[in-house]
């Protein structure tokens, strides 16, 4: 989509599977397989999104996808179709080293493996090298020294080259991280955890990462067994679907199949979602 001098697209790093039972915690599974049919091992396939704004002020990525890193111990165990993210920029004309900015809704390796790839030595370094790395310091902190439960989500080489290359930015809280994109803390998925919003003229987007990963997570009840405070993604679920229904926002899914992206509107007194792709 284009909005005068800005564009903005939804690319696509590949997808993987997850537990279906994971994925919708709470919710049987009698009702989710109404909506999304899991293969014979449980599992539902995933999207890897990310969100490119494109404008006078520079290049700006929300997000990365898996990456290319670990292909073979992915495929095993998540069965990932990744690293197509470098295909899609190039679809658009661009390349790894105009991307001017990096937006991280958190650190898990689904959101932030493709930070980094491996250069011919085997070492990890910055994918994209001219850009700045934008993550909540909670965000940092949590991948670092990760609790027993979540130390699978995290791999160090998917972020400390960005430290040791001088190309992280630390936040602390929301931000302004580019004209028209601001970042705002949700905490519920993980900790530091951020929802992405993008305005330019009268349009509003909001890339909800993993708060609402899929658009079968819009019901408040449909909370993944991942996320480190469920009763924070419920409250701040329903904050975000307030304002999206209220003010007009296109919410981005982290990690849908199809749709990507929709609107949410009040009909006959109930919140209904309409599909609008980028």
């Amino acid at each position: 989509m284009r909005f005068g001098n800005v564009s903005v697209n939804i690319l696509s790093d590949g997808s993987f599977l997850q537990d279906g039972g994971a994925i919708f915690g709470p919710v049987p599974k009698v009702q989710w397989e109404r909506q999304v049919k899991p293969d014979r091992k449980n599992r539902v396939r995933m999207g890897l999104n990310c969100l490119l704004v494109q404008s006078p002020s520079g290049n700006v990525l929300i997000d990365t996808g898996a990456g290319s890193k670990r292909a073979d111990r992915m495929k095993e165990a998540y069965s990932l179709n990744g690293n197509k993210l470098p295909k899609e920029l190039r679809k658009l004309g661009l390349t790894a080293r105009e991307i001017d900015a990096v937006v991280l809704t958190h650190l898990h390796f689904d959101s932030a493996g493709g930070c980094t790839k491996l250069d011919r030595a085997g070492r990890a370094v910055p994918a994209f090298p001219n850009a700045e790395y934008f993550v909540q310091k909670a965000s940092w902190e949590d991948a670092n020294s990760p609790s027993e439960r979540n130390a699978r989500s995290f791999y160090a080489q998917d972020y400390v080259p960005l430290q040791e290359a001088g190309a992280l930015r630390l936040l602390e809280g929301d931000c302004e991280v580019a004209p028209g994109i601001r970042t705002q803390v949700t905490n519920a998925h993980s900790p530091g955890h951020q929802v992405v919003f993008v305005e330019t003229g009268s349009e509003r987007i909001a890339f909800a990462g993993d708060l609402i990963p899929t658009p079968h997570h819009l019901p408040l009840v449909s909370i993944s067994s991942f996320d480190h405070s469920p009763g924070d993604t419920f409250e701040e679920k329903r904050n975000l679907l307030k304002m999206a229904v209220k003010d007009g926002w296109l919410i981005v899914f982290g990690h849908a199949q199809e749709p990507k992206s929709g609107y949410l509107q009040h009909r006959n007194g109930k919140p209904q979602f309409s599909v609008r792709e980028l």
